[in-house]
């Protein structure tokens, strides 16, 4: 049923929500605080549900038109000898899932058609909120207001709007993990194959392959939070650059590749756990709502089944409160998967000694057999598949 919605955040989750809910007749804005749509980013994946829905959206296979062309994962040494390959080919959805994509990649593909029915303003943001039984008053930053009947924060895992609305509610988990995301050019050497290496310190990285002439950067080290994140840009690559230039493999040429880049993303590690998802007419959705790090290979997935399940429910009923218990009902399972990554994991990914190291790269020696490799991936990622997606077809008004 029509409703008048705001979202905050154009990226998978929001664009993904807005989608939908255009489609299903409501009057949709979207904004976000970047001057203009963001491009770039990391590689993602979907798989399992996510691709059900891109499907649904008729969107699928435009998203495998724009993979990366990424054939799999090697675990390699300081050498680039590879100890273990998990290719597609073989065991389908593993390390390497056959849907690997741009971030900026498959939110534009959402956007360009959703932006044809939905009202999007970049550069501005959420500076207060006032709800009442009858809708939501929003005070932008630019200093405009306007009424809502549904406000739905899609801004990723530092949410403001969250922390507006939901104080002192989120308890996050933290991974020990500090990652940074960033590309660099290609080489010759740089194949179809991720290359994941790691080395003692509880310090590595992965080579993905990337689109044009670039491959992407994951690297990262297994430690304690000391709020890394909210240093600044260059105090963060310096911080890189003093743990890793004298860790060999590729790193010289990643540190030097990193200092020229503008497309620089850095984070510590951390899931959203919230005990709701909404509060009167506010409700999150995506990271913003339940981030599951990049550990559980179902993040995206999850931004992409969130969006189509708040859609859809928000779209059967003006009874809200029902509408977002529904929502709540559908996606909690799911998110449960997606946040069950061990904590030890990283620990035992991202060994500190020599004998760490070995036992890594042992197990993963046994774990790239032929008769293992798919046993392990799925012991090691989430299942995509653990959420029964509602069919929403006869609410859409066109």
């Amino acid at each position: 049923m029509s409703k008048r919605v705001l979202i905050s955040g154009a990226s998978v989750a929001g664009n993904t929500t807005a989608w939908w809910l255009s489609r299903y007749g409501s009057e949709v804005t979207v904004i976000e605080k970047a001057p203009a749509f963001r491009d770039g980013g990391q590689n993602v994946d979907v798989r399992g549900a996510g691709r059900e829905v891109l499907r649904r959206m008729g969107l699928e296979q435009s998203a495998l038109d724009l993979t990366t062309g990424e054939a799999g994962t090697d675990w390699v040494d300081e050498n680039d000898n590879t100890i273990a390959r998990f290719a597609v080919a073989d065991i389908g959805d593993g390390p390497t899932a056959e849907l690997e994509i741009m971030r900026g990649d498959i939110a534009r593909m959402i956007y360009d058609p959703a932006s044809q029915r939905v009202a999007y303003r970049f550069g501005e943001t959420i500076h207060a909120l006032e709800q009442d039984a009858s809708g939501v008053t929003v005070h932008f930053a630019s200093g405009t207001s306007e009424r809502y009947d549904v406000v739905i924060a899609a801004e990723g895992v530092g949410s403001p709007t969250r922390e507006k609305i939901f104080p002192d509610e989120n308890k996050p988990k933290w991974m020990d993990i500090t990652i940074a995301y960033f590309g660099i050019p290609k080489i010759t050497d740089d194949g179809e194959f991720s290359r994941q290496y790691n080395t003692i310190g509880g310090i590595g990285a992965t080579l993905k392959p990337g689109r044009e002439d670039n491959v992407h950067v994951y690297m990262g080290m297994q430690k304690k939070p000391e709020g890394e994140n909210e240093w600044s840009t260059e105090r963060q690559k310096l911080f890189l650059k003093e743990k890793f230039s004298h860790a060999g493999w590729h790193f010289p040429r990643i540190l030097d590749g990193m200092f020229k880049t503008d497309d620089f993303y850095f984070d510590v590690l951390r899931q959203v756990r919230m005990d709701r998802w909404s509060n009167g007419r506010v409700v999150l959705t995506g990271d913003a709502a339940w981030c599951a790090t990049p550990l559980s290979g179902i993040g995206t997935t999850l931004a992409v089944v969130g969006g189509y399940v708040l859609a859809g429910e928000l779209s059967k009923t003006n009874d809200l409160p029902s509408a977002l218990a529904a929502y709540e009902r559908v996606m909690r399972p799911f998110v449960k998967e997606g946040q069950g990554v061990p904590k030890i994991l990283p620990r035992m990914l991202w060994p500190h000694s020599r004998i760490g190291l070995a036992v890594l790269r042992g197990t993963m020696r046994v774990a790239g057999t032929a008769f293992v490799r798919k046993t392990f991936s799925n012991l090691y990622l989430r299942d995509s598949k653990k959420v029964e997606l509602p069919n929403y077809a006869d609410t859409s008004t066109v």
